[in-house]
C-alpha cells in the first residue's frame, strides 16, 4: 500500500503563491516602492496611514492583505525548502519544520494583526 503524502497541500500553496506573486508582486513593488515615494502619477496621500488603515479594516481589503501575505510566505517557504539541496543542506524533517513552520507563523501573525485592527 502506498504511503500518503502531504506534498500536494504544499504544492497547492506554492502554486497559488507563485501565481499571485507573478500577477501582483511587481505591481505592488512598483506602487509601494517607486510610484508612491517618488510621487510618480499618484497623489501624495495615496498611501497615507488613515487610508491604508481604512483599507485594512474593510472586509475585502483585510482579505486581500491576508491572502497576499500568506500565499507569498508559503511560496517563499516552499521555494527555500527545495533550494536547500543546492546550497548543500539536506532537506530533512528539520528543514521542513523550519521552512513551513516559518510560513505558518507568518500566516498566523498576519491573521492575528489583521483581526486585531478590527473592522
Amino acid at each position: 500500500m502506498k504511503k500518503r503524502s502531504n506534498a500536494p497541500f504544499f504544492w497547492l500553496l506554492f502554486g497559488a503563491g507563485g501565481m499571485l506573486s507573478a500577477l501582483l508582486g511587481s505591481a505592488l513593488v512598483l506602487i509601494t516602492g517607486l510610484a508612491t515615494p517618488l510621487s510618480l502619477g499618484l497623489h501624495g496621500d495615496f498611501m497615507a496611514y488613515p487610508r491604508m488603515l481604512a483599507f485594512a479594516q474593510n472586509f475585502v481589503g483585510k482579505g486581500f492583505v491576508f491572502v497576499v501575505i500568506a500565499l507569498f510566505a508559503w511560496h517563499a517557504a516552499h521555494r527555500i525548502f527545495h533550494s536547500l539541496h543546492d546550497v548543500g543542506i539536506h532537506n530533512g524533517a528539520t528543514a521542513k519544520v523550519v521552512c513551513y513552520g516559518s510560513a505558518l507563523v507568518m500566516t498566523l501573525v498576519a491573521a492575528f494583526n489583521l483581526l486585531r485592527i478590527g473592522f
